[in-house]
């Protein structure tokens, strides 16, 4: 019954990194950019759900939409004033001005929380299912997360693929020029992506704080990195690539920690990347493009 517990497990440790590479995947893909203030953002959601669930009395739904709403504000904040800029800059300047992004955020983090770790009460009310003669325990935080990771990849693949935005979003992955020319509004295009991803991220901060409830200013940094990784490992700018990446990772880590060592599961992690890398270097579902030169 250990297998199915860490099966479990895996999948809602993964169901996290995808919504987080979700983020990810859709910003570079659109905008060709690497935020690497995401998981800061992820950080900020969580301060957010709870401040409002701890200190303002709100209840859980209204704390995790609150933090939603805050973090998507930040999102198209972060956009206009760090990265729009940028647009037509080297991308090592786009790179370093992230990293600036994503310390600011965690010493303004700082100095409004604090540096002492946050006891962060989950905000998922759904009880624990038994199974097995409670061998095998499902609990509301898991099934919360993986429930939640299906419902953002359907509604993703329908968004940009039936809406309006969603093919502007297409169309300035494609070409941003030609989108440009053909009355897509770039901008906008661009603001809403970031403005997604940061929602997103906001919501994998309530769920990964829920299930490991200890929040500081450095709490998104690891599982960013680690959602970066699963964005790459799927083929980082496809919707499906960043879920699958990201399970498999979640899977990776918990098998690595169950059966192999606590201590290597992370190192585990980036060496399995490393060899997928090597073999298809656009990621499993990743596309190969061909520049002409």
């Amino acid at each position: 019954m250990q297998f199915l517990n860490s099966v479990i497990s895996g999948l809602s440790l993964g169901s996290v990194y995808a919504i987080i590479a979700l983020g990810y995947t859709m910003v570079y893909g659109i905008a060709k950019m690497l935020n690497f203030a995401h998981g800061d953002v992820i950080m900020v959601g969580g301060y957010i759900s709870f401040c409002a669930m701890q200190y303002w009395g709100f209840p859980p739904v209204l704390g995790i939409l609150a933090a939603v709403a805050v973090c998507t504000l930040l999102g198209i904040v972060i956009e206009g004033l760090a990265y729009r800029p940028l647009r037509s800059a080297p991308s090592l300047a786009v790179l370093i001005t992230a990293i600036g992004v994503s310390y600011f955020l965690q010493n303004a983090a700082l100095l409004i929380w604090g540096s002492n770790p946050k006891s962060y009460n989950s905000a998922i009310g759904i009880p624990a299912i038994k199974l097995f003669d409670g061998q095998v325990t499902v609990t509301g935080e898991a099934l919360a997360t993986i429930v939640t990771c299906v419902i953002i990849m359907i509604v993703l693949t329908i968004f940009t693929s039936r809406t309006k935005t969603g093919r502007a979003m297409r169309a300035v992955s494609e070409d941003r020029g030609a989108a440009q020319l053909m009355g897509v509004n770039v901008n906008m295009t661009i603001s809403v992506t970031f403005a997604i991803g940061s929602a997103l991220a906001a919501i994998a901060g309530v769920l990964y704080c829920s299930t490991y409830p200890t929040l500081m200013p450095t709490t998104g940094s690891l599982p960013g990195i680690k959602a970066f990784t699963a964005a790459v490992f799927g083929g980082i700018g496809s919707i499906p690539g960043a879920m699958l990446g990201g399970i498999m990772l979640g899977l990776i880590e918990i098998f690595g920690r169950a059966y192999i060592s606590m201590q290597l599961s992370d190192a585990l992690v980036f060496a399995v990347l490393i060899i997928v890398l090597l073999v298809k270097p656009s990621g499993l579902l990743g596309k190969q493009i061909r520049e002409k030169v």
